[in-house]
């Protein structure tokens, strides 16, 4: 109604783990193969994008305005000597017990396990930075014939490219980054970053809670180097609002689903402006 066209990320991690728990049991009980995490991420791209796509078609018929809306499964180029790749820290799938170590290092010699808060191990996979949108042209062209788009769910499949082509790689790439590094490709002027509150705290879950209104991107950047964001939370929704403004996006809303629509045309939840 205002205008835009929309291309629309999303997250996938309880999906993914679904799935990867879903394959675990399989394997146990019938010796299925374990699905590899790419076939997982690409595997919830089709999923909630169609959930959305679905959503988004019915909404807009309602209203009465052209229905065109699709998804796209997303590869990310990564680099392969991405310092991630040295230090995977980030957690997926269930928990396993202290017990369960030795048999699981037996049949998944590749896995690194990591404790996760005392509830028991997790497995960890590098989370590399997104370098380029394998199907950006595929986005554009559909942008041009009026299609609203879904897009690099989960962050993308990331894949390395080599001389014999793209290679899947067990990854997770940050979602709001990957998000940040489409929006700026496809020169658009607002990045919105939905999450759980309506707008980004500084001292949050303490009482002296403050909430941001408009604030500039050297204000994020301040707030980001005195440690105000949990890191796997709200800092990655910073780092990727402030890249997107470094290159040369005009606005950055951080706020929740149901406050959308009031922060795009009445500036509620957390501005970042340059």
């Amino acid at each position: 109604e205002l205008g835009y066209q929309l291309v629309i990320t999303h997250g996938n991690g309880p999906q993914v783990g679904f799935i990867m728990l879903r394959s675990e049991i399989a394997r146990g009980q019938i010796g299925l193969h374990i699905v590899p995490l790419s076939s997982c991420v690409a595997d919830t791209q089709g999923a909630i994008g169609l959930q959305i796509q679905q959503s988004l078609t019915d909404e807009l018929e309602k209203r009465r305005m052209e229905a065109k809306a699709v998804t796209i499964v997303t590869q990310v180029e990564v680099s392969p000597t991405d310092p991630g790749f040295l230090l995977p820290d980030k957690p997926i799938g269930e928990f396993y017990a202290a017990e369960k170590l030795v048999k699981l290092k037996e049949q998944h010699p590749d896995w690194i396990l990591k404790e996760d808060s005392n509830r028991g191990y997790r497995r960890v996979v590098a989370s590399p930075l997104p370098e380029k949108i394998v199907e950006e042209n595929a986005v554009i062209a559909l942008l041009k014939n009026d299609f609203h788009v879904i897009a690099a769910g989960g962050g993308g499949v990331p894949v390395v490219r080599s001389d014999i082509g793209l290679t899947s790689v067990d990854a997770v790439i940050d979602k709001d980054k990957t998000a940040s590094l489409l929006a700026t490709n496809l020169y658009a002027p607002l990045l919105v970053i939905s999450t759980a509150i309506e707008q980004v705290m500084l001292n949050f879950g303490t009482d002296k809670e403050e909430g941001l209104g408009q604030i500039t991107m050297q204000e994020a950047k301040k707030y980001l180097h005195d440690g105000h964001f949990a890191p796997g939370s709200m800092a990655p929704k910073i780092e990727a609002a402030i890249d997107f403004i470094q290159n040369g996006g005009k606005k950055v809303i951080i706020t929740n689903p149901e406050n959308i629509g009031e922060a795009i045309r009445h500036g509620k939840g957390t501005q970042i402006v340059p």
